[in-house]
């Protein structure tokens, strides 16, 4: 009889979290769905067959801790839950850098230290840690959103470092213009949309299945020679610099 995988998904009641923990079932785990709000747990967790809502504040460690426990055996962490605070640097409030600089990066730590506790004690789990495109390169008006998701990539890569020897997996997904979750109100301008659509080397923002297929990857024995990683889903947006400056078409001799 084959043994039901069990994965946790932080920000799990938001666009690509639901999106995540939709693709993860599908592919046969059984997901706690972990946000902030209860009444919007209790929603997202309604829409998959059998998952369990857990409550959470991600950088409250003690509640963290207990939702870990309430879930019992975690053999996935998806660390999805994020937040920005979008303006000009020299502008933002020092208690909004401390903010995302918390939620982004800090809650991601403190729930990957919750749930690796059960993998290294039986020797074997899956850490997928969320970042962005603003983890390779920064943008303007990001505030501390890039620091953030910087930091969290190279703390993907410590976990993979230390916890690999150990029988635990540790990888980041990177997405880009993702028409879904903190961007939605951005792209609410049909300008925003056309625009950014363009600088898109394939001509489309992505979505948040992609993201989720991404993840659906990593989690899978497909990806068992993969620690470490960060996977970039954007459509060849980071490497189109060139794109937006072309090189002059060759005249004809």
């Amino acid at each position: 009889m084959a043994v039901t995988r069990r994965a946790i998904v932080t920000g799990g009641a938001g666009d690509i979290g639901r999106a995540i923990a939709k693709r993860l079932h599908a592919d046969g785990w059984h997901l706690g769905i972990l946000d902030l709000e209860a009444a919007a747990v209790a929603r997202a967790a309604a829409e998959i067959p059998g998952a369990a809502a857990l409550v959470a504040d991600v950088t409250d460690e003690p509640a963290c801790v207990a939702a870990v426990a309430r879930f019992g055996v975690t053999d996935l962490l998806v660390n999805n839950a994020g937040i920005g605070r979008f303006g000009a640097l020299h502008e933002l409030s020092t208690a909004d850098f401390r903010k995302v600089i918390e939620v982004n990066l800090v809650g991601a730590y403190i729930m990957a230290k919750a749930a690796v506790q059960g993998m290294l004690a039986r020797g074997n789990g899956l850490i997928i840690n969320i970042t962005s495109v603003n983890a390779l390169a920064p943008g303007p008006n990001a505030g501390a959103y890039p620091a953030a998701k910087a930091g969290l990539a190279r703390l993907t890569e410590q976990m993979a470092l230390e916890w690999g020897p150990l029988g635990v997996r540790a990888n980041a997904v990177a997405p880009g213009f993702i028409d879904g979750g903190i961007s939605t109100p951005f792209y609410k301008d049909p300008a925003v949309r056309a625009l950014r659509s363009q600088a898109v080397p394939i001509r489309r923002l992505g979505v948040c299945e992609d993201i989720a297929e991404a993840v659906a990857f990593l989690a899978s024995e497909r990806a068992s020679y993969i620690s470490g990683h960060q996977l970039v889903v954007d459509g060849g947006v980071v490497s189109s610099v060139l794109l937006q400056l072309p090189r002059e078409p060759k005249k004809a001799d």
